[in-house]
C-alpha cells in the first residue's frame, strides 16, 4: 500500500538517514492549523500548508479545489519541487490530510502519499519539534491531469453512472445518509477503516472486508461522494492503496447535487444498506 499510503516507520527511517533520501528528496507537509503545528508541534522537517488554504472558499465553489495556480504559490512558500515525495498528515486521522494529497494527485504531482496515522500516532513513539522549518522556495509548474486521466466527475456523469449500473458510495455518517443521498448509494463511513486505538488504517484483510459487506469490491465501477469532498478523499486513497482502480471521485458531491434539485432518497434503509453508527 506505500504507494499511496506510508508508515510512521517508513518516514522515519528516511528523516534518521538522510542519505537514503536520494532523488527524490521526502518532503512533509502538516495540513493543521499554524497555532497547532506552532505550538503543539510537528513532525521534524514538516512544513505548514493549513487545510483552508488549499481549497476554495468562495461562496459557490466553497471546498473545491483552489486552483492551479493558488496550489502552485502554496507549495513554491513549501519549498515543493515537482520531482519530491510529498507525505502529508493531520491530526483527525488523515482526513484533511487526504484532501491534500487528492489535491496534489489532481494538480499532476505524480509521488504524494498519506501518513497512515495522524500527529498524535506518530509522536507516541517519534521526536517531534517546535522549531520552524528551513525552507527555499521552489519553482513549481502544475500539470493539471487531463480529462481522461482524471478520476473526477461531473454531475452530469453521475447521472450518467447512475442509469449504467455504478455504484455510488456515500461516506457521510448515518444521519446525513438518512436526510438525502443519491439514488441507490450505499453507506460507508469513512471513519470505517480507521483504528480508534492506533489512529491508522486498520489491517489491510479487514478493510477488504468491510468494503465487501457492502459490495465495495475492485471490479465495480465506484462513484465517491460526501458533502464538500474531504471525506471522500480519505476514501479514494484507502481505495487506490488497495489496487481500486475504476473509482470516480465526484467533488461536488451532495452540495452541489442539491443546489441542481437531482434527484435523492430519503429515510431509513435496509440492513444491507445501513451500519452502526461510529
Amino acid at each position: 500500500m506505500d504507494e499511496f499510503v506510508v508508515t510512521p516507520a517508513w518516514l522515519s527511517d528516511r528523516l534518521e538517514d538522510p542519505h537514503s533520501q536520494s532523488q527524490p528528496q521526502i518532503r512533509i507537509v502538516d495540513v493543521r492549523e499554524p497555532w497547532e503545528f506552532e505550538g503543539i508541534g510537528h513532525v521534524p522537517g514538516a512544513v505548514n500548508i493549513p487545510f483552508d488554504r488549499f481549497r476554495d472558499e468562495g461562496d459557490a465553489d466553497r471546498g473545491m479545489l483552489p486552483g492551479s495556480d493558488v496550489f502552485a504559490e502554496l507549495v513554491e512558500e513549501a519549498g515543493i519541487e515537482p520531482d519530491d515525495t510529498i507525505v502529508a498528515y493531520d491530526d483527525t486521522h488523515g482526513v484533511f490530510a487526504a484532501r491534500f494529497v487528492v489535491t496534489a494527485l489532481l494538480y499532476g504531482h505524480e509521488d504524494v502519499r498519506l501518513l497512515d496515522g495522524d500527529y498524535s500516532a506518530w509522536n507516541r513513539e517519534y521526536e517531534t519539534t517546535s522549531d520552524a522549518s528551513e525552507v527555499e522556495a521552489s519553482s513549481y509548474e502544475p500539470e493539471p491531469l487531463a480529462l481522461e486521466e482524471s478520476p473526477l466527475i461531473e454531475r452530469e456523469d453521475v447521472e450518467r453512472a447512475i442509469d449504467r449500473g455504478a455504484l455510488l458510495v456515500d461516506t457521510r455518517e448515518q444521519f446525513e445518509f438518512e436526510e438525502a443521498r443519491l439514488p441507490g448509494a450505499v453507506r460507508f463511513d469513512w471513519r470505517e477503516v480507521v483504528d480508534d486505538e492506533t489512529r491508522g488504517l486498520k489491517p489491510r484483510a479487514e478493510i477488504e472486508a468491510l468494503l465487501a459487506e457492502r459490495g465495495i469490491t475492485p471490479d465495480r465501477e465506484l462513484v465517491l461522494y460526501c458533502n464538500t469532498a474531504r471525506r471522500i478523499s480519505h476514501t479514494y486513497v484507502v481505495l487506490r492503496a488497495l489496487g481500486y482502480e475504476d473509482v470516480s471521485f465526484y467533488e461536488g458531491s451532495l452540495t452541489e447535487w442539491l443546489a441542481a434539485d437531482g434527484r435523492v432518497e430519503s429515510g431509513p434503509v435496509s440492513s444491507s444498506n445501513s451500519d452502526s453508527d461510529d
